[in-house]
C-alpha cells in the first residue's frame, strides 16, 4: 500500500462509526454589462468612507473541518476545498514586471487602465454612500508566443496550440488579464450617470432595479491606491434626483464611468433598507465549471465559452419579473483578475446585479476559504434589515459551513437557503460534502435540490424555501462518500461492520484516484 493511500485509510478511519449507513444518494436579450475589476481591496463591513489598507487576514480565521483535509498531496486541494488551486498565487506588481523582462521605462510607457467592479449602495442619516472598489493597472504588451507559453501552464493534458483558435484566443485574453502591473498611489475620478439597462433578465431594462431620474455627478475618489493597485471604500454621493432611500423600495441603477479609461465603466446599484436580495454564487449553479475534475475545470474556466447550467437563466428571469424590487448580488472566491468572463457572462445570461470576487490578497486556499465569510459578512452588516436568499452547490466546503452560520451569525436576515446537490448530479463529483451545519436549522428554510426545476413555483418572497416533492435524505453529516455510504447523527444503522466500511471506502477512494 502507498504511503498515500495510507494516508486515505487513516484519515477516513475517524469516520466510519456506528451511524454510517449503505444507502440511497442523497438528495434574452443581451444588454450592456460593466467590465470586471482586479483586486478591490476589503474596507469595514459597515459604510465608512475610511479606507483600508491590506493586513485583514490578521483578523479572518481559517478554520477549515474538511474531511479531506488530511489525505495526502495526492488529493487536490482544490476539490477538498472547493477553490481550484490554478486560481492561487497568481503574480503581481513586480513579479509580473520581472517575469515580461520590462525595464521602469517600457513600464512607463504604457497607459493606464482602470477597471471597475460593479457595486453597491446603501442608505444612511446623511444620504447615500456608494462602494467604489476596483483596481488601477498597466496592460504590458506580451507576445502571442509568451502568452501561449504563460497560458500553457494553467492547462492539463494539452495546450494552447492544439486548442481550436476561438479557445486558444480566450486563453491568450485570460493569460493576459492576469499578468498585468498594478499602479500604486493614483488617483481616480468617476462621473455617474442613470443607467438605463443592466443584465437580461426578462424584463425591460434587467435585473430587478429601476432608471433614476437624476444622480449625475462628478465623484473624486478620496484615497490613493494601494501598493497592488487596488481602491475600495464607501463614499458619499449627491442626491441630484436620486429617490432617498428611506421613501422608495427600489433599486436605482446608476452608471460609473472612470475619467480617462475608455473600460473603468461599470455598474452600480443603490439598494434601500429593506427588501429582498439573493446573493448566488456562480460555478457550478449557474454555469458548469466542474471544479473537482481538473483537467475540464480549467478548460471551462480557461478556453471554453461559459455555458450555462441547464434552465437556470429561467428560473432566475422568474424571480427578476415577479419578485418586486428584488436585488441580485453575485459572490464568487474566483480572483478577480480572472473574472472578466464572469461578468460577462452574468450581464448576457442573468439579471444585472452588483458583484463580490476575491482580492489578490486573499491568494491561498486558507485565505480563500475566509473571504466568503467576510464577505458574506460584509453585505449583511451593511444591510442589517433585508432578507437574504443564498444560492449555490455542495462542491464547496466553504459554503457548507458558512451558510448555516449566516442564519445564527444574522438571525432572521436569512430568509432561504438553496444547495445544487452536485454529487447527486455529476458522477465526476466523487468527494463527500458536510452537511452537519444544518441539523439545527428549521428544515422549512433550506434545501438540497438536483435540478433547477426543483426550484420552480416556490414562493420565496414569503418564506417558501422547502419543494415537499423533493427528497432531502440529510444525515448531519458527511455525504457523498463511495459508494452512497452517508455519516452523521441522521444516518440509519449500518447494514456492515466496520471491518466491512473500511474495505469500502478504502475500494472507493481507490477508485476515485486512479481513474
Amino acid at each position: 500500500m502507498s504511503p498515500a493511500f495510507s494516508t486515505i485509510v487513516l484519515a477516513l478511519a475517524p469516520l466510519v462509526s456506528a451511524h454510517a449507513v449503505l444507502g440511497p444518494e442523497p438528495a434574452a436579450v443581451a444588454q450592456e454589462h460593466p467590465l470586471i475589476t482586479p483586486s478591490p481591496t476589503l474596507p469595514d463591513p459597515v459604510t465608512r468612507t475610511v479606507h483600508r489598507k491590506r493586513g485583514i487576514l490578521d483578523d479572518l480565521k481559517g478554520d477549515v473541518n474538511s474531511v479531506l483535509s488530511g489525505l495526502g498531496s495526492n488529493v487536490p486541494s482544490y476539490v477538498a476545498s472547493g477553490v481550484p488551486n490554478f486560481f492561487q498565487d497568481f503574480p503581481v506588481g513586480e513579479d509580473v514586471r520581472k517575469s515580461l523582462g520590462l525595464d521602469d521605462s517600457q513600464v512607463s510607457a504604457l497607459p493606464t487602465s482602470v477597471l471597475n467592479v460593479p457595486s453597491y449602495g446603501n442608505w444612511t442619516n446623511q444620504g447615500w454612500n456608494l462602494r467604489f472598489r476596483g483596481n488601477v493597472y498597466k496592460q504590458p504588451n506580451i507576445s502571442e508566443e509568451k502568452l501561449n507559453d504563460l497560458a500553457n501552464i494553467f492547462l492539463i493534458d494539452t495546450s494552447v496550440e492544439e486548442l481550436p483558435p476561438d479557445q486558444a484566443n480566450q486563453a491568450r485574453n485570460l493569460t493576459a488579464a492576469i499578468f498585468v502591473l498594478q499602479q500604486s498611489d493614483e488617483n481616480v475620478t468617476f462621473n455617474l450617470q442613470p443607467a438605463p439597462t443592466a443584465g437580461a433578465s426578462g424584463e425591460q431594462g434587467g435585473g430587478g432595479a429601476v432608471t433614476p431620474n437624476g444622480g449625475s455627478q462628478q465623484i473624486r475618489f478620496p484615497y490613493e491606491t494601494t501598493t497592488q493597485g487596488d481602491f475600495d471604500a464607501f463614499v458619499h454621493i449627491d442626491g441630484n434626483g436620486l429617490a432617498a432611500g428611506n421613501n422608495t423600495s427600489n433599486i436605482q441603477r446608476l452608471n460609473v464611468y472612470t475619467e480617462g479609461s475608455d473600460i473603468g465603466n461599470a455598474t452600480s446599484y443603490l439598494v434601500p433598507p429593506t427588501g429582498l436580495t439573493i446573493i448566488s454564487d456562480i460555478d457550478d449553479i449557474l454555469r458548469i465549471t466542474k471544479i473537482y475534475q481538473p483537467k475540464e475545470g480549467l478548460l471551462n474556466s480557461f478556453a471554453r465559452p461559459f455555458v450555462q447550467w441547464e434552465n437556470m437563466p429561467n428560473i432566475y428571469a422568474n424571480w427578476s419579473r415577479s419578485i418586486p424590487d428584488f436585488h441580485f448580488h453575485y459572490l464568487t472566491t474566483t480572483p478577480e483578475q480572472v473574472t472578466r468572463n464572469y461578468m460577462d457572462f452574468i450581464y448576457k445570461t442573468y439579471p444585472g446585479g452588483s458583484f463580490d470576487t476575491r482580492p489578490l490578497n486573499f491568494s491561498d486556499v486558507q485565505a480563500t476559504l475566509s473571504i466568503r465569510k467576510y464577505l458574506l459578512n460584509k453585505i449583511f452588516e451593511t444591510y442589517p434589515e433585508r432578507k437574504f436568499i443564498l444560492v449555490a452547490d455542495t462542491s464547496n466546503s466553504d459554503v457548507m459551513k458558512d451558510y448555516p452560520r449566516m442564519v445564527t451569525d444574522f438571525p432572521g436576515q436569512v430568509q432561504c437557503i438553496f444547495l445544487r446537490n452536485t454529487s447527486a448530479t455529476d458522477d465526476g463529483d466523487r468527494f463527500p460534502y458536510d452537511t452537519s451545519g444544518f441539523k439545527d436549522l428549521d428544515r422549512n428554510t433550506y434545501m438540497f435540490f438536483k435540478v433547477p426545476d426543483d426550484l420552480t413555483n416556490l414562493d420565496i418572497q414569503n418564506g417558501q424555501c422547502l419543494n415537499a416533492s423533493i427528497p432531502q435524505n440529510l444525515t448531519f453529516g458527511y455525504q457523498g462518500l463511495p459508494f452512497g455510504i452517508n455519516l452523521g447523527s441522521g444516518a440509519a444503522s449500518p447494514r456492515y461492520g466496520t471491518s466491512t466500511l473500511m474495505g469500502i471506502l478504502m475500494a472507493g477512494f481507490a477508485v476515485a484516484f486512479m481513474v
